[in-house]
């Protein structure tokens, strides 16, 4: 899963636009930008936010740069965990040419000390997008670490397993995104799944979220 490995699988499967969400950290992003914008695929800067309560929490932001500088924000509150490599594997990040720049030594995949709204908000407060992430599968999925959507919360969207059942009450009126949370190359999405945008951008898909 190197940089040139995503985006060149994205576009032998004819996709226009993908989103790279590593787990509390945005570190790989600006490679990943760089091959995409190489050969014309557009991409969405994201993170997989692990809140205080084990749930899953997709942030979607216009800018690598918008998306680095929430990821130095809330590193402070990633636990001093150390990675064990022969547990976790390694947590490299790589330049645009696939070779590796450094390595984290916190353990990304730690919950973060933040709660599920503390994070909505600060993400709000930034413009940036929140979206619950597979809310009905796994236990990390929001519906099965709090047992219910918490209403009021500034969500954008929520993203959901559609293969697997949704309850009948509880769900806001809000978009619904389907995503192939793609850990290894042959798990990326074929094109499937199609959004209606003015543009294929993340300009064009705020407007998509945001537009009701």
């Amino acid at each position: 899963m190197t940089p040139n490995n995503i985006v060149n699988m994205a576009r032998l499967k004819g996709l226009d636009m993908i989103a790279v969400a590593d787990h509390n950290t945005a570190g790989q992003l600006r490679a990943v930008k760089a091959v995409a914008d190489a050969v014309g695929v557009s991409l969405l800067p994201a993170m997989e936010l692990t809140t205080r309560e084990e749930a899953h929490l997709l942030a979607y932001f216009l800018t690598v740069e918008e998306a680095e500088d929430f990821s130095r924000e809330i590193y402070e509150f990633l636990p001093p965990i150390p990675n064990r490599v022969s547990l976790f594997g390694r947590q490299a990040f790589m330049n645009e040419d696939d070779e590796i720049v450094r390595e984290e030594e916190k353990l990304l995949i730690s919950a973060l000390s933040l709660s599920v709204d503390a994070l909505a908000e600060r993400l709000r407060a930034r413009g940036a997008l929140a979206v619950p992430a597979h809310i009905n599968r796994g236990a990390n999925g929001i519906l099965n670490a709090l047992g219910f959507l918490p209403p009021g919360l500034p969500f954008d969207a929520v993203e959901v397993a559609p293969e697997l059942p949704l309850p009948e009450k509880g769900i806001p009126p809000l978009k619904r995104l389907h995503s192939s949370d793609a850990h290894y190359l042959e798990n990326i999405f074929e094109r499937t799944e199609f959004l209606d945008m003015s543009e294929c951008s993340p300009r064009g898909f705020f407007d998509y979220i945001r537009s009701g």
